[in-house]
């Protein structure tokens, strides 16, 4: 299984560098997790790396904040499906059912395709579904989240039904118990996290530098 950062804070070569997080999984199916903040910068980066929308199987939406469903527009077509949390408002799920092919509210757990599932809708305040994604050779599971307002430990709980940690992708917010990620083997802290230099000083053998055009083989 192939990651592919499309959106983030950072950025290279000539990739667009913007607030907000994208990533496609090449997997089963082609499966984009959030779509940025600008479908401008998202269609962008996506003819850089090569991607085009026609060929994204499913898109998943972990919540519903502006970096992370901005540029939906962009990558919307007659034959995706797109996992929503069950809380997105009605406004949101209308425009996403007049371009989409089928809507799915995620509501608990559940698989996607072969080796992608959801977390589920996590969280009290702002709610936002994970995906947790099996690696080859059954090492464990890695967890990929938009923003992580649930807490990442909470995220990281509810993936284990899934089976053993292996690692974490994408934004952790303000998550500042950095001793629990010293079991994990992969840390790659992305877009929102606080205190992404302080994980990249203290777990320097296993966190992965995270901007969009990075590749990660999982």
């Amino acid at each position: 299984m192939k990651l592919r950062i499309v959106y983030d804070n950072e950025a290279k070569g000539g990739l667009e560098s913007d607030w907000g997080f994208s990533c496609l999984i090449e997997a089963e199916k082609k499966i984009l997790f959030d779509t940025g903040a600008s479908g401008e910068i998202l269609s962008h980066n996506m003819q850089w790396l090569g991607i085009r929308k026609e060929d994204i199987e499913i898109i998943a939406l972990s919540h519903e904040h502006w970096d992370h469903i901005g540029g939906l527009d962009a990558v919307l077509h007659q034959n995706v499906a797109v996992y929503i949390p069950s809380s997105f408002s009605m406004g949101t799920k209308k425009r996403i059912e007049e371009s989409a092919a089928e809507v799915l509210e995620v509501s608990g757990p559940a698989d996607i395709v072969s080796g992608v599932h959801t977390t589920g809708e996590l969280g009290i305040g702002i709610k936002e579904q994970s995906l947790v994604l099996e690696t080859k050779g059954s090492e464990g599971v890695i967890v990929l989240t938009g923003c992580a307002h649930p807490g990442l430990e909470t995220i990281l709980e509810a993936a284990k039904v899934f089976g053993e940690l292996y690692g974490v992708i994408g934004g952790f917010h303000g998550f500042d118990k950095l001793e629990l990620l010293k079991e994990l083997k992969m840390i790659v802290p992305c877009h929102c996290t606080v205190r992404k230099e302080e994980i990249m000083r203290m777990y320097q053998e296993k966190a992965v530098w995270c901007g969009a055009g990075e590749i990660i083989e999982i």
